[in-house]
């Protein structure tokens, strides 16, 4: 198996627990509108894994690279929302609005591989 695909399903791993095990800054980002936030959050942690999973699995692969690519751009939003309000919050640590920023452009190279998983 390419080693991009299975850095990127240990990514989504870890994001994916990461969800479960400390919620707030997650929560935090999903936008006011939506009720429930803990649940959305809980929920995208569970997809996250969910995907990492099947990319690992030559059966699901296809189908797990299709998804981990379709969740990279959903997300996309709130992840520029965190870079936002971390640019304009004083609290904020520098070297967390400096992740924030950076982590941005890193979407395209992750969508990439996940699209990558979806034809092997």
């Amino acid at each position: 198996m390419n080693r991009d695909i299975t850095f990127l399903a240990a990514l989504f791993t870890v994001s994916g627990v990461g969800h479960f095990v400390r919620p707030e800054p997650f929560e935090s980002i999903v936008p006011k509108p939506l009720p429930y936030k803990r649940e959305l959050v809980y929920a995208s942690g569970a997809v996250e894994i969910v995907c990492a999973a099947m990319m690992l699995h030559p059966r699901t692969r296809r189908l797990g690279g299709l998804a981990s690519a379709g969740l990279l751009l959903a997300v996309l939003p709130a992840n520029v929302q965190m870079t936002v309000s971390a640019m304009r919050s004083e609290k904020t640590p520098g070297w967390f609005k400096a992740g924030t920023v950076a982590r941005l452009p890193l979407q395209l190279p992750m969508i990439r591989t996940a699209m990558k998983a979806a034809r092997t």
